[in-house]
């Protein structure tokens, strides 16, 4: 059965285009340099935060240093560093990566260098796992860590509902001080992200973890100044936004990944509130989001291929932000025409890249892009460049 995303109407305007200064029309393309604040990527292919689940107490492991160097030599532009918690409690699995403590720098330093010298941005994705925190890794089926294991602990959120209903593994309701202190982690972990050299940051606002928590009804139920109306849901983020904003170097982009839709029969209500969130998150200094899914209750998800461009492409119209996402882009041709059609300013790659990290390069030559092999380092661009053979 193949399934749909239930369309959204609304209109777009016609896509942007750049003058040069002969009077000719500029329109990107999928290999196109791009520049936000003051970094520049080599072309608008990206590879998305993938969680690994290989680290132990937060620290990279021999595991980390070969698979960012691997996906940065395959010629994507920029490599987002999977999902890193910015406390203990924050991590989804024990396997997490960490950076709530200096000994995390070393580690991640070595995988800014590999990166870098690949060629590509280094970018890291910040995240505080919230009520779905202290699970097994999906391969031993992400079910909630015993309350009797070894390495379990107690999850907090923003009110105390399991995500499965009925399930025993409850967060502990946050107080205003918890609130405040995770905050500052993830201020301070943005903090060391600088340190360590990354030049593009991420915030995990989306997939039903702390910040999306704090944003969705289905998670929230407080009656103080974070739940009820919309300012009060949305208060988590902004002030969370503002607080790293105020230690992340101005010249480098601040974006996050925001769940905009449930798909829980709610669809247009949930997209409209994303929206007006993320024009006041663009207040507090977000220079692009990745449009995501919320995820914030185990129904299932239509999912198909390209199913969040459209959502992105009303995004970019209506907030002015830049924008991105991923999920089920797989095709070079259609991934080129979303960045000439000005639906998104970057294609953001998880499965694919895992796949073949060479996929920019089977891009390039599909789309005829002059010396494709270009997008290779050269002991690979040597061999292939203008090569036919087997």
């Amino acid at each position: 059965m193949v399934f749909r995303v239930r369309p959204f109407f609304f209109s777009v305007a016609l896509p942007k285009v750049t003058i040069n200064e002969k009077g000719i029309c500029i329109v990107p393309n999928l290999f196109d340099p791009y520049t936000l604040k003051g970094v520049t990527l080599r072309n608008r292919i990206a590879a998305s935060p993938m969680c690994q689940y290989m680290a132990s107490a937060g620290l990279v492991s021999d595991w980390h240093l070969p698979h960012y160097t691997a996906l940065a030599r395959g010629g994507a532009g920029l490599v987002v560093v999977e999902a890193t918690a910015v406390s203990p409690e924050g991590r989804i699995t024990p396997g997490d990566l960490g950076l709530w403590s200096d000994e995390h720098l070393p580690g991640l330093a070595s995988i800014v260098g590999a990166i870098s010298k690949a060629g590509a941005v280094p970018g890291i994705q910040l995240g505080h796992a919230g009520r779905k925190a202290g699970c097994l890794p999906p391969w031993e089926g992400g079910a909630p860590l015993p309350a009797d294991h070894a390495k379990a602990w107690e999850p907090i959120a923003p009110s105390a509902l399991p995500f499965m209903p009925e399930q025993p593994h409850v967060p502990r309701a946050m107080t205003i001080a918890e609130i405040r202190r995770v905050q500052q982690d993830f201020a301070a972990a943005a903090q060391r992200a600088a340190q360590a050299g990354f030049q593009w940051l991420e915030l995990h606002f989306a997939h039903g973890f702390l910040a999306q928590n704090f944003l969705s009804t289905h998670s929230n139920q407080r009656d103080d100044a974070y739940g009820g109306s919309l300012v009060n849901r949305a208060r988590f983020l902004v002030e969370t936004v503002a607080a790293v904003r105020r230690v992340w170097p101005t010249a480098l982009p601040l974006t996050m990944r925001l769940g905009v839709v449930e798909f829980d029969g709610r669809d247009d209500e949930t997209l409209a509130e994303a929206i007006q969130v993320l024009k006041w998150l663009k207040a507090e200094g977000v220079d692009l989001v990745d449009v995501g899914i919320g995820f914030s209750t185990p129904g299932a998800v239509p999912w198909s291929p390209n199913m969040l461009v459209p959502l992105a492409a009303r995004i970019r119209a209506e907030t002015g932000l830049a924008v991105t996402t991923s999920w089920l882009i797989t095709d070079a041709r259609q991934a080129d025409s979303f960045v000439r059609d000005r639906q998104v300013d970057l294609v953001m790659l998880a499965r694919p890249l895992l796949a073949n990290p060479h996929w920019p390069y089977a891009a390039a030559r599909e789309l005829a892009i002059d010396r494709p092999a270009s997008v290779l380092p050269t002991p690979y661009a040597f061999w292939l460049q203008g090569w036919s053979g087997a």
